[in-house]
């Protein structure tokens, strides 16, 4: 089947069997490999992407689903050279233990500052809720998490998009 979409903001053409998982598009045929296999069925969240805006688990999400569509990984939140400001707070905060799920972690939660820039404590906590860590930094995950929101209404330039 031909697939074409768009993936970080480049055109894609792909000759791809249809039911053929995301995950699997991204990581084998596109080398993205920021994008991770966590648990195969959706459910820990390591393989999140955007696809047409919305935070979507790449391992469950057939590349028919998204033919025609833009996704966003990991390697394209930041602009260009530039990483996104959860990026950077991700850093700051020394959030990653093992890292394995922060690819994930990262675009759950640039979904969530991008609909809603303010977001409170609890809101933060429930929008990162469906990501799981085996290592456990989910302080420190909502503590960059915050920081980004911080940095924002302080008037700094963000990139919370």
């Amino acid at each position: 089947m031909a697939v074409s979409l768009t993936v970080n903001g480049d055109g894609r053409s792909l000759n791809i069997e249809g039911d053929t998982p995301l995950l699997w598009v991204l990581r084998d045929e596109l080398g993205l490999k920021g994008t991770k296999f966590g648990c195969g069925a959706g459910l820990c969240g390591a393989c999140t992407v955007h696809l047409n805006g919305q935070p979507v688990r790449s391992c469950s999400t057939p590349v028919e689903m998204a033919a025609g569509g833009d996704v966003v990984t990991i390697e394209g939140l930041g602009g260009g050279s530039r990483l996104h400001a959860l990026q950077d707070a991700w850093i700051e905060h020394g959030v990653p233990q093992c890292g394995y799920c922060q690819s994930g972690q990262i675009m759950s939660a640039a979904h969530l500052l991008a609909s809603n820039p303010a977001p409170s404590r609890e809101e933060i906590v429930a929008a990162m809720t469906g990501n799981l860590c085996r290592c456990g930094t989910y302080s420190r995950i909502i503590a960059a998490v915050e920081s980004v929101v911080a940095d924002t209404s302080d008037g700094a330039q963000g990139g919370a998009a």
